[in-house]
């Protein structure tokens, strides 16, 4: 094992290590969202051990095509073959397989002719290796392992993906074609801030807290977008290059999309839909917005979007009741649809400090906060919470109120408002707040969602921190970065 060169994922890597120890078979699933690292996660974790590798080739195919859906299913198999006779299947005696049941056969016969105490099989990518006709190699795969590996004791095979919808029905779920199969899974997400600080840290750089967070706001915990960076330029030089080359960053935003999803032109219509509403739309908005016939298949994309991590789905409380609104939270596509899109913007330089930075910063601040919030709740000591909500109501005078964040903390009985601020300095509570607040709490107390025996708390979460001064007595509890970092 060789995780000397990886920066956190410290859970992936013990998994990895027992199951490579394992006495018995082992089969690992591992997915999660493009560019986050799970390659590069095996391949460090498991270098030189691979007795097989191969990886699964992205073509973008019309799957009602049947002539080009079976071109597609030979050149993976022609690719397949490829790497079977890299890592030392004798070409003769061994033809090429025509179908995945050859190919699995042929995988076996090598595996048998290594002495290896473990034989580590790597298949990345393997929806675009499955392809259109994805029910013959799951079946295929299927049967490989349950008929053949699970019955030996040395055979480590890990299957990895980027769509993770298609791990989800194929592999993870009770109706997919590998369900039961799998003896352990790992979906794979984007880096901490703590981890992002490390990262930074171990390349050379210096940064600041704010500028780590500024920074994660922008691309996100992304390992891939974070190794281009180069410690001989300035973060705004460092984020031109990942963003103000339009044309490169425009092509970025493809690839993500099209790699996660078979047809694409949906679930970007459902990003960019979103990308205009940061607080989020209902399933009947976004059908409306996207000109789309509701039933299973809307249903299915915003269930994949959800488990890709690219959006989220919260309850919003308050009004006539209660109802699910879906919110975009990949960082990147935010930063670029917000901003590389538009041609008023050509620099970071150009971004910074503009009245649309400070209304971009306040809002993405918002959903780091959300994305670190275990250590939210340890910063404000709380042991035990429920599901954390947005609110909106009135207070008794009829004035109406929004509150972003409140956790129920059950053991606490006590409703903790949480308010964000980001700011380059320390934050200054103005009157504006100080009514804000007021409001908060009168509509809080006066609702149905909130039990008479609890109490409120009020949290100000921000970057450095808060300006002494009289409206100061209107916060409980203030939380900055700092505590976002453990």
């Amino acid at each position: 094992m060789n995780p000397s060169s990886v920066i956190g994922r410290e859970e992936e890597l013990a998994t990895i290590s027992r199951l490579y120890a394992s006495e018995r078979s082992e089969f690992l699933a591992l997915y999660g969202r493009r560019r986050v690292g799970k390659s590069f996660l095996i391949e460090e974790a498991l270098e030189n051990k691979f007795t097989f590798m191969t990886v699964g080739l992205y073509i973008k195919v019309d799957k009602d095509d049947e002539e080009k859906v079976e071109s597609y299913r030979q050149q993976q198999l022609r690719h397949f073959y490829s790497s079977l006779l890299e890592y030392g299947l004798p070409e003769e005696g061994n033809p090429a397989p025509a179908n995945w049941l050859d190919a699995m056969n042929l995988l076996k016969k090598l595996l048998l002719s290594k002495r290896a105490r473990r034989k580590v099989v790597f298949i990345d990518e393997l929806p675009w290796l499955a392809g259109p006709q994805s029910s013959e190699l799951v079946s295929e795969l299927g049967f490989f392992w349950n008929q053949w590996a699970r019955k030996r004791k040395d055979i480590f095979l890990i299957v990895c993906g980027s769509a993770t919808s298609w791990m989800m029905d194929n592999v993870i779920r009770e109706y997919g074609g590998l369900y039961g199969r799998t003896t352990e899974t790992i979906a794979l997400k984007p880096f901490t801030l703590a981890e992002c600080e490390h990262y930074w840290e171990k390349r050379g750089f210096h940064l600041s807290r704010y500028e780590v967070a500024l920074t994660y706001m922008v691309i996100g915990g992304i390992p891939y977008y974070m190794d281009k960076f180069r410690t001989d330029r300035t973060m705004a030089d460092n984020i031109n290059t990942i963003y103000f080359n339009k044309d490169r960053a425009k092509q970025e935003f493809k690839d993500v999309y099209a790699g996660l999803y078979s047809t694409s032109d949906v679930y970007i219509r459902v990003i960019r839909e979103l990308g205009k509403n940061f607080y989020g739309m209902s399933r009947n908005d976004l059908l409306d917005a996207v000109e789309k016939k509701g039933g299973g298949t809307f249903s299915e994309v915003l269930e994949n979007l959800t488990d890709s991590g690219i959006i989220r789905s919260y309850t919003l409380y308050g009004g006539p009741r209660k109802q699910t609104v879906y919110q975009l939270m990949d960082f990147f596509t935010l930063f670029y649809l917000r901003f590389c899109e538009n041609p008023d913007y050509t620099s970071w330089r150009s971004v910074q400090r503009s009245k649309p930075f400070y209304t971009w910063a306040g809002n993405t601040f918002e959903l780091l906060v959300i994305e670190h919030m275990p250590q939210l709740a340890d910063a404000l000591r709380i042991k035990e919470y429920s599901t954390p909500f947005s609110w909106s109501g009135e207070t008794p005078d009829g004035d109406g109120v929004q509150i972003d964040l409140i956790i129920p903390a059950t053991a606490e009985r006590a409703d903790y408002i949480c308010e964000m601020k980001f700011s380059e300095g320390k934050y200054i509570l103005k009157d504006s707040d100080a009514t804000e607040i007021t409001n908060q709490i009168a509509a809080l107390r006066n609702s149905g969602f909130h039990k008479p025996s609890h109490s409120i708390y009020v949290t100000l979460v921000t970057s450095i921190g808060v300006t002494e001064s009289k409206h100061r007595i209107h916060i409980n509890d203030i939380v900055t970065l700092d505590s976002l970092f453990s």
